[in-house]
């Protein structure tokens, strides 16, 4: 298959021969034998290079590896570093090298296959230790300083050798770095591949801290620096291109230690990289200098404080049982828990993702003992009024009385409440039964206008509802502050009597003003009335004593009419912004930089020509804002109380503006690694002047939308946290309007109370059993409401009152988290639906028992959190063993789920609302031991394994029903990590096959007919009804599903998608710093090996022509042909077989295996 001739090697077979037969016996020569009969080919030809002792036969089996290693795949070269490929050329590299006058024409191929092999041996350094061949390279290289080509591949291969960090450390210490910065000259247009190499291998070396210390403390960034200007200023074809690429990729390197990037910063690093930067911008043939230009910036900006006295919260709330009342703000962020149970592990690597799965079968399988005395459950029997309930109305000829549910709700609560914590003092006693008398009115109509007069609720715009008004004032001392403001005496210096009748007066007149407003302006939005949400929110507890109502929350919201996309981002958007930003640490003169709103000083004067904000009130969000530029602000979010982290969740009021101005709004303190913001979603916007002309919609706004890591840090403290960017601008379309913008669609909890109102009053008490009751009490004394939901007995019979109380329950919990809003959404088409006269709700009521807790964390929503209670700890970790003081909602959520279980009636389904933000559709997750199994590659035989399958109908029955929903989103894995959440907790300890964690998209759908579009509450509220049509395929008697008079009421023609498109790709840009310099496209080693062999052909040719030398130049030139054969395959395929056996060369007849 091959031999060995006088002046020629033939090689007839194929590699797959070469490595497994053994070598032929024909006229080999001693030296090239093969040291045993059982080595393959491949080991042959290695051993005879380490051993060959003559220049001609080490050619040929150069030039055999060369042609072998360059016709395939990376395979191949993987092979022969098994064989030990690697380490027979650095012997071959150490004997050659190590003679007083080296042979170049022997090294010069070797180094060049070397380069290549050794860039994909991950040891090749440690390997180059051992044999010696690191310093013998650095001594080669000082040599051939003068020689392009020599000192071109002497560079590519110390480059190979800093794979490993002792290697270089070792040449750094022997003063390689000093060679090798020589070796980088300014603007030239000779040896532009050696400069490359030379810088290339500089990179290399500052993998290194050690490296990186030296170079900083010699001061070479300022060099590098001017290096890079030279070649900026002079350089524009492309080789050039690619050494300013590789002068950035060095200066990447340096900026990885702080000092390097002070020292970046001091010689003003920032400056001329923006300023080259512009100059790229206008050419595209720079394109590819822009990344790594605007990535170096971004890492190298100064950290700023956040400017902020406190990292701490704005809102402490002192908790029972803590001595020290907060919690200490210094300790690392629980990173853990950063993810919802929503995001599942999605910023883990798939390895990290499968090894937090559970594998051990007992655990799946064991059902732990219950966390409190079975003496304690009989309490939560009054959660079941539907067991207790006589029906007596059912016997009636009258109509039924439905304020009996009201008045024992009423009762129920002071009783559930009387000792729970609250906090602050107690609110003034009112003197009116009726809530709705707290509503005031503007300070410039109140007390001027008489009681008949209707100017000025005529007059009445846009600009008179900001929240230094009066008009949704739910307190009487709000009042007595804008009296004292506009200098009038306060009530109390003009006697009791005359202070009563004239609040009662003023008080009269808001309600009519309100009334007349309300009458002229109001939208008639279903489930919703002022009046009531304002009663609804004079007893609302809060941390600050709110008294000021949104008004979007107030006066109510419709969907917009038609559907909403996705926004398009615009190419290169956060580059722009980048580039913004840099400006501003640049050039600070047209800086204004004026805080213009405080969360915590009211006193704050906001000037004349600034938007004004304010975010005091339910579920706000705000904690300071700052005016920076012209037409920019800078906002900063408020930690979830008493703790100093979770930033994500905004809502607040602007006014003050100029319509048709781009104002950009940057949320610097956002804290997630990635948002949907940077895929299409938007941020909401209400208008009031639009509600005020009868357009009362929340609606997605803002362009130039991009979400990026920033160059701020904590105020204080040790915490090490990376804050982000959310940057939009919004052009607003009316002069002084008051608008509201909100990260989602705000749902308060005083909604939810109005709502429950106005559904117990609209439901037939004859057909719908309707109660609402109290959980418990919350730690700042808000009750936590839970809903009974089921159809009345058609009788009083036995018959009928057995089915009643033998309904399976369906429990239904929400809002956990905080800022999760569109979950609420979602519960309320759940709560709609289900009070509706539907056929289809009809049956789900006959069929089943419905247990809603709308909110299961009432504080964190009124005080506007993202994430945890006011204890300061996800309550969605706490189902483990739920504190009863610290955790009261979780706490007896579960204890009323073990009382059902105790009674035999166990849950049907248990599902937990969230929203999800960072992906889109919705979709559950829920609990499978065998898909858990399977997934973490578990040694456990699953095949005899019995697992119910039914956790799986409903996510099929809904990815027939539901447009939003994606089935192949769906996973039912349980994760050590979540498993304190209420899905697994339930699904383990409680015993509930079907107990799932709904998510929600913020954003919209990738899928279906809803594709491209973001969700608005209808869509949301539809999916909250869609998932009760589900509940059909639960019940006995499955054809009610398809029977006539449902089917009409059902669509059934939705599938989802087939493939897993809802899983986001990586960002069009990056939004982290990049940890090294973008590589550029069209660049790599083996194609740089591969021009320098054809320069050093070039030059040998020429100096063997001077020397006459024409044999030796002749045997060089064919090796490098087979060489220059990997530039010009195309020109190979034809002719190589003939050329080559006309030559000294490799004549390959063979097939080639890739």
């Amino acid at each position: 298959m091959f031999g060995y001739g006088q002046n020629n090697f033939t090689w007839n077979g194929t590699l797959r021969e070469l490595e497994g037969s053994h070598p032929a016996t024909e006229r080999v020569r001693p030296a090239m034998t093969a040291s045993s009969s059982s080595s393959s080919g491949l080991e042959v030809l290695l051993s005879t290079l380490q051993n060959a002792g003559d220049v001609e036969s080490t050619l040929n089996i150069l030039n055999v590896l060369d042609e072998l290693l360059s016709a395939g795949t990376d395979r191949r070269i993987h092979y022969m570093i098994s064989k030990g490929g690697s380490e027979a050329l650095l012997t071959a590299l150490v004997n050659t090298g190590r003679s007083f006058s080296p042979n170049y024409t022997l090294l010069l191929p070797l180094l060049h296959l070397l380069a290549k092999v050794g860039q994909r041996d991950r040891r090749i350094g440690m390997k180059a230790e051992e044999a010696g061949a690191v310093l013998l390279t650095l001594n080669l290289l000082r040599q051939n300083v003068q020689h392009a080509s020599r000192a071109a591949a002497c560079l590519w291969v110390i480059q190979v050798f800093c794979s490993s960090v002792s290697t270089a450390n070792l040449i750094g210490e022997n003063n390689g770095l000093e060679t090798i910065y020589r070796l980088i000259p300014p603007y030239t247009t000779k040896h532009l591949y050696t400069i490359k190499a030379a810088i290339d291998a500089f990179a290399a070396l500052l993998c290194t801290k050690a490296n990186v210390c030296s170079v900083v403390s010699k001061g070479n960034i300022s060099g590098l620096l001017r290096l890079y200007e030279d070649w900026h200023s002079k350089g524009t074809q492309h080789v050039a291109i690619e050494i300013r690429h590789a002068l950035l990729r060095c200066l990447h390197k340096v900026t990885h230690s702080t000092a390097g990037k002070h020292a970046f910063v001091s010689h003003g690093g920032i400056k001329l990289l923006y300023e080259t930067t512009q100059t790229c911008l206008l050419s595209k043939s720079l394109e590819s200098l822009l990344e790594p230009s605007v990535q170096l910036m971004r890492k190298c900006l100064p950290k700023t404080p956040l400017p902020l006295t406190s990292d701490q919260s704005a809102y402490t709330f002192p908790l029972p049982g803590r001595p020290h009342a907060i919690p200490d703000m210094d300790a690392e962020a629980d990173e853990s828990g950063e993810a919802s149970d929503d995001e599942e592990a999605e910023d883990n690597q798939q390895a990290d993702y499968d090894e937090d799965l559970e594998t051990d079968l007992n655990k799946l399988r064991l059902r732990p003992d219950p966390d409190r005395p079975k003496e304690l459950l009989p309490q939560y029997s009054r959660l079941c009024p539907e067991l207790s309930h006589d029906f007596q109305e059912l016997d009636l000829s009258s109509e039924p009385e439905d304020c009996s549910t009201a008045s024992s709700f009423s009762s129920e609560e002071e009783a559930v409440l009387r000792n729970s914590f609250h906090f602050g003092s107690s609110r003034r006693d009112r003197r009116r039964s009726n809530a709705s008398s707290d509503l005031s009115t503007s300070g410039s109509h109140s007390e001027t206008e008489p009681e008949g007069h209707t100017a000025a609720d005529a007059q009445l715009e846009a600009r008179d509802f900001h929240s230094h008004s009066s008009i949704l004032s739910t307190s009487p001392s709000f009042r007595t502050i804008v009296r004292e403001a506009r200098g009038e005496a306060p009530p109390s210096h003009r006697g009791d009597e005359q202070d009563d009748d004239e609040e009662d007066a003023e008080e009269s007149h808001h309600r009519t003003m309100i009334d007349r407003l309300l009458e002229r302006h109001g939208a008639c939005i279903p489930h919703h009335e002022p009046r009531m949400y304002c009663a609804a929110a004079t007893k609302t507890k809060s941390i600050p004593g709110f008294s000021i109502l949104a008004f979007p929350d107030f006066w109510g919201h419709l969907p917009p009419p038609g559907n909403e996309p996705m926004a398009p981002r615009k190419p290169n958007i956060q580059r722009k912004k980048v580039l913004e930003d840099v400006q501003r640490f640049l050039n600070t003169d047209d800086i204004i930089n004026q805080e213009v709103f405080d969360l915590e000083d009211s006193s704050l004067q906001c000037p004349s020509d600034s938007l004004r904000f304010f975010s005091k009130f339910e579920c706000g969000n705000l904690r300071k804002a700052f005016h920076v530029r012209r037409y920019e602000y800078d906002l900063i979010l408020n930690a979830d109380a008493n703790c100093n982290q979770h930033t994500q969740w905004f809502y607040f009021e602007v006014s003050n503006m100029v319509a048709d101005v781009p104002y950009r709004f940057n949320v610097i303190n956002c804290e997630k690694s990635n948002s949907q913001f940077n895929y299409g979603m938007q941020p909401v916007l209400y208008s009031v002047r639009e509600a005020l002309e009868g357009r009362p919609h929340w609606v997605r706004t803002g362009t130039e939308i991009c979400y990026f890591r920033n160059q701020f840090c904590p105020a204080q403290g040790t915490r090490r946290t990376t804050f982000y960017t959310l940057t939009f601008t919004i052009t607003f379309k009316h002069n002084e309007d008051v608008c509201y913008l909100a990260y989602h669609y705000p749902y308060t909890y005083s909604a939810l109370k109005a709502h429950l109102k106005l559904l117990q009053k609209s439901v037939d008490p004859a057909k719908v059993f309707f109660q609402q009751q109290v959980l418990c009490g919350t730690l700042a004394g808000n009750p936590c409401p839970l809903v009974t939901i089921t159809a009345c007995p058609a009788s009083r019979s036995c018959r009928d009152m057995h089915q009643l109380r033998n309904r399976p329950c369906i429990i239904l919990t929400c809002r956990v988290h905080p800022g999760e809003s569109n979950a609420s959404w979602v519960m309320k088409g759940t709560l709609e639906f289900l009070c509706s006269s539907d056929p289809v709700a009809q049956s789900l009521r006959e069929a089943f028992v419905f247990k809603l807790i709308p909110i299961l964390n009432p504080d964190g929503v009124i005080n506007g959190t993202n994430r945890c209670d006011l204890n300061s700890e996800d309550l969605n970790r706490q189902w483990s063993k739920p504190d009863p003081v610290l955790s009261p909602t979780i706490y007896h959520s579960k204890g009323f789920l073990y009382y059902l279980k105790s009674i035999g009636r166990t849950p049907l389904v248990f599902c937990d609302y969230h929203g999800h933000s960072r992906k889109k559709n919705v979709f559950l997750y829920g609990c499978s031991v065998k898909e858990t199994l399977w997934q973490s590659g578990s040694a456990v035989n699953t095949v005899g394994l019995k697992e119910d399958p039914g956790y799986r109908t409903i996510p099929k029955t809904l990815d027939s029903l539901a447009p939003a929903f994606s089935f192949n989103s769906c996973n039912y894995l349980v994760e050590n990590s979540r498993s304190a959440t209420a899905r697994v907790v339930v699904w383990r300890e409680i015993g509930v096959l079907r107990s799932y964690t709904m998510e929600s998209t913020h954003n919209g759908c990738d899928q279906g007919i809803y594709k491209g579009l973001q969700t608005g509450t209808r869509e949301h509220q539809e999916m909250g009804m869609k998932f009760c049509h589900s509940l059909l395929s639960l019940t006995k008697d499955m054809s009610a599903l398809y029977s006539p008079n449902l089917i009409s009421r059902i669509d059934l023609d939705h599938k989802s998608h087939n493939c897993f498109e809802d899983d986001e790709p990586p960002c069009v840009e990056q939004i982290e710093y990049s940890t090294d310099c973008p590589a550029l496209k069209g660049t790599d080693l083996d194609s740089e090996v591969n021009s320098n062999m054809v320069s050093a052909d070039e030059e040998e040719d020429c100096d063997e022509g001077n020397k006459g030398t024409k044999h030796r130049r002749g045997s060089v030139g064919q090796s490098q042909q087979s060489m220059k054969s990997r530039i010009f395959p195309h020109l190979m395929k034809q002719a190589s077989t003939e050329k080559i056996n006309t030559c000294n060369s490799v004549n390959i007849n063979g097939q080639i295996m890739s």
